[in-house]
């Protein structure tokens, strides 16, 4: 149960004053739909209302809070045009100008002979000083409450500042004094001063270095929110542990068989990788293991062998990809492997429907299929297994963990291996993968050439055009992506479209197009007939349709480079250089380049590391770019900025072990301040893992 202190907080939105049903969902989409929210909406910059002169020495552009007393109404002959209020000070004349407004409401408001404070930017029109609609009109008694720092808060269509501001201070008002939940030596040594206190000085900055991430109540905040994700993340880890497991034991036989039809011999990191998965199966925990490792270093074999233990043990495997291509890449890649080890091998995707989709139905629930490769459709309440014991996922950033926990309920026990080609950042991996061991594979597999990676200006497009003729000569298969547009599908695919009919002109009947709405079917026919058939040249618009193995394919060119994050440039390079040819990536690019994007642009052209590639990307772009947080299974966080905050990251990771270690159930009077931090960061799904032994 959420503490009772914490009730006011988690009020919804519309308790606050002036929030009815027309602005609920205004607010919603700023800050979410409870008072907390409003909380953690901190200020983006200020405005400060202290510079109060008389109007003789008002600078212009300046804003100023002034004493005035209201002269006269000088209303508009034309409604087009201002309605001006003449006021005075002992110095001089100053204008307040207002335009479409309403008269009785003005003279209300400012009335002649009454004397106002009014806060707004000093301007001159015609020699005349002036405020245009003034930000604030208040009273005598207003004047030191409206002669401050103001904070300015990030804003949605539709709200202004006035209002978001007006209701921050009220949820603040409801904000309580709370037990210490930080460590008593830490949080000395750190010399932050209580969560309320930080809260408040976090909402009322002086200056502008009050805003950085820095400043001790904005860091005493973030440390709070990743000290609360980190506990989370610590109780699901050791509730998984403490999970009966199923002891898996395979004799290697099938495994022994599959080895010996692979064409090459596992790398150093890849063997390691299987005997690390393998005593975890053999474990009487539950396994949770993170094999991550860049395009091409072989995960695929690694997840085969993992599936094919569970086989031995007389148990069912599945594989998990996010995408159709992706999901039938890895049965093209597993069937022969599959026939050699005499292991029945199915594919379920959506789109398998009727009779055929019965057979593989059936296989799964009477045990015959013993290993399922998928999409989505793995989930579907009707897909039953006889006694399935191993889940991989495939890409797991594109999963939530919502999703992984589905899958693993399908069993009684189900052990879990997930894998990205992402490469992660260490502080990434532990804000969002704290709850699994992890396998890095480092090495390329054996005959990867390397790739030559070359920056061009979009203007050069015709001299790339004339080296795409040169190497069709040599029988090569071309990758073009076309520019990834953030804002709309439409103009992905405006672009794709137009690129596709120009190379077509040129390469006639040689050219074929992918894109998000073309259907499963048509996609996996365009597909086919770049692997093996007459197509030489792909034109694709979004990173993951282009996820298959085509050995031929060595030139890849990228439209608009600089418009993809490091990490999605890289994942793209690596579909090419997977056959005996030399190959060659093209980044083209539009001028002029922003820092950010030639720094980008450069560490691709000096290293194919894609874990160096994915620490700079994170130190140039930040946490959310990389995994493409919305679908990523990430945090969401407000306070915390993980590039800008590491070492506190670091620091609630291991204040977090200690707590737990010392205080399991969370019963001392610290325990109970952390029980309410969790319910405070609405991490409180974690708290009922402390209940189940």
């Amino acid at each position: 149960m959420r503490p009772q202190i914490l009730y006011p907080l988690f009020a919804p939105v519309t308790s606050l004053a002036g929030v009815g049903p027309r602005l609920k969902k205004l607010y919603e989409r700023l800050a979410g739909g409870s008072v907390v929210g409003l909380l953690w909406h901190l200020p983006s910059g200020l405005i400060d209302r202290r510079y109060a002169p008389k109007i003789r020495d008002a600078q212009e552009g300046k804003i100023a809070t002034l004493t005035l007393w209201i002269d006269g109404h000088e209303p508009p002959g034309n409604p087009r045009l201002p309605y001006r209020v003449r006021c005075r000070d002992e110095t001089g004349f100053l204008f307040l100008v207002f335009f479409h407004a309403r008269a009785d409401y003005l003279e209300k408001v400012l009335p002649v002979g009454a004397e106002r404070v009014v806060s707004g930017r000093l301007e001159r029109f015609r020699d005349r000083l002036q405020i245009t609609h003034p930000d604030h009109i208040g009273t005598l008694a207003e004047l030191e409450s409206l002669k401050r720092v103001e904070p300015v808060y990030p804003l949605t269509a539709g709200l202004t500042l006035k209002m978001v501001g007006k209701t921050v201070r009220a949820a603040l008002a409801r904000a309580p004094e709370l037990p210490e939940w930080i460590d008593p030596a830490y949080h000395a040594r750190q010399g932050w001063a209580d969560w309320h206190a930080s809260l408040m000085k976090a909402h009322a900055p002086e200056s502008e270095a009050d805003l950085d991430h820095s400043t001790k109540p904005r860091a005493r905040l973030a440390y709070d929110e990743l000290f609360a994700n980190q506990l989370a993340v610590a109780l699901v880890r050791a509730h998984q542990r403490r999970l009966a497991g199923r002891p898996l034991k395979g004799d290697g036989r099938l495994r022994a068989k599959a080895l010996a039809a692979l064409p090459f011999a596992l790398t150093r990191s890849q063997e390691a990788a299987v005997r690390d998965i393998l005593a975890d199966m053999a474990g009487e925990t539950r396994m949770l293991r993170l094999l991550q490792g860049d395009v091409g270093s072989g995960k695929t074999i690694v997840a085969f062998l993992t599936l094919l233990n569970a086989v031995e043990a007389g148990a069912q495997g599945v594989l998990m990809a996010p995408t159709e291509i992706l999901a039938r890449q890895h049965f093209q890649t597993m069937a022969p492997l599959a026939q050699a080890a005499g292991v029945r091998l199915a594919l379920l995707t959506g789109r398998d429907k009727g009779k055929p989709r019965e057979v593989v139905l059936a296989g799964l629930k009477d045990g015959s299929i013993e290993i399922a490769i998928g999409t989505h459709a793995l989930f579907q309440e009707e897909v039953a297994f006889k006694n399935i014991a191993i889940a991989v996922v495939d890409e797991q950033h594109r999963f939530g963990v919502h999703q992984r926990l589905l899958l693993a309920s399908k069993g009684r026990v189900v052990d879990m291996l997930v894998m990205t080609a992402t490469p992660i950042p260490r502080t990434l991996m532990l804000a969002a993968y704290g709850d699994m061991d992890v396998s890095c594979l480092i090495e390329k597999p054996a005959g990867r050439k390397p790739i030559d990676t070359r920056t061009l200006p979009l203007q050069r497009l015709e001299e790339v055009i004339t080296a795409l003729r040169r190497a069709l000569d040599k029988v090569a298969k071309i990758y073009w992506v076309c520019p990834l547009v953030e804002e709309s599908e439409a103009i992905d695919l405006a672009a794709a479209t137009e690129r596709y009919h120009q190379l077509s002109g040129i390469f006639p009947g040689l050219v074929g197009l992918v894109h998000g709405r073309l259907k499963g079917s048509e996609k996996d026919k365009v597909m086919e007939a770049f692997q093996r058939g007459p197509l030489r040249i792909l034109v694709a618009t979004t990173v993951i349709e282009v996820g298959v193995d085509v050995p031929e394919a060595s030139v890849m060119v990228i439209e608009h480079a600089e418009r993809f994050g490091l990490a999605q440039l890289h994942q793209l390079r690596g579909r090419i250089g997977r056959g005996q040819t030399a190959s060659t990536c093209l980044l083209l690019y539009a001028t002029p380049l922003g820092e950010t994007a030639r720094a980008r642009l450069a560490i691709l052209r000096e290293t194919d590391d894609g874990f160096r590639i994915a620490e700079e990307d994170f130190r140039l772009r930040g946490p959310g770019e990389i995994l493409g947080t919305r679908q990523s299974g990430l945090p969401d966080f407000r306070l915390a900025d993980l590039a800008a905050h590491q070492e506190l990251l670091a620091a609630a990771r291991d204040d977090a072990r200690l707590a737990l270690e010392r205080d399991p159930e969370l019963k001392s009077p610290r325990g109970h301040a952390i029980r309410t931090l969790l319910y405070l960061f609405e991490r409180d799904a974690a708290i009922k893992y402390l209940r189940s032994g």
